[in-house]
């Protein structure tokens, strides 16, 4: 059974920081992309970051580029996704999913249909 599972939300003042880990099972783990996204109340999903299965190469959508950071640890099944100088527009539900397109994103990487497993999410709300 494929699963995905997001956690590491919580609530944190503007300027701070959480790291989200995506813990994966039921498939070979370093064959895939993982993909973020996130959605908040009234919005549609959005797409955040994609990392590729080795994590060579990481992709980011614009408002987060040089505030979040997208890892993996192979060894332990796991994305990480690094969020500092957290805005109150970062406030979402953030997921994980795995890309159907084996190890590298798809291009653009933010297309949620080109993803499937998707995890239970966990809640980031940033305060000003």
């Amino acid at each position: 059974d494929v699963q995905l599972q997001a956690s590491g939300g919580g609530l944190v003042q503007a300027g701070g920081s959480l790291r989200l880990s995506c813990v994966a099972s039921g498939f070979t783990f370093d064959d895939r992309a993982i993909g973020w996204f996130r959605q908040a109340p009234g919005k549609e999903r959005e797409g955040v970051s994609c990392i590729t299965g080795s994590g060579t190469n990481t992709y980011y959508t614009t408002s987060v580029k040089g505030r979040f950071t997208a890892s993996r640890d192979n060894a332990k099944d796991t994305v990480y996704l690094q969020m500092n100088a957290l805005k109150r527009e970062d406030s979402a539900v953030y997921y994980c999913a795995k890309s159907q397109f084996g190890t590298g994103c798809p291009a653009p990487f933010y297309v949620d249909k080109w993803y499937d497993n998707w995890g239970q999410g966990t809640l980031v709300t940033v305060s000003s």
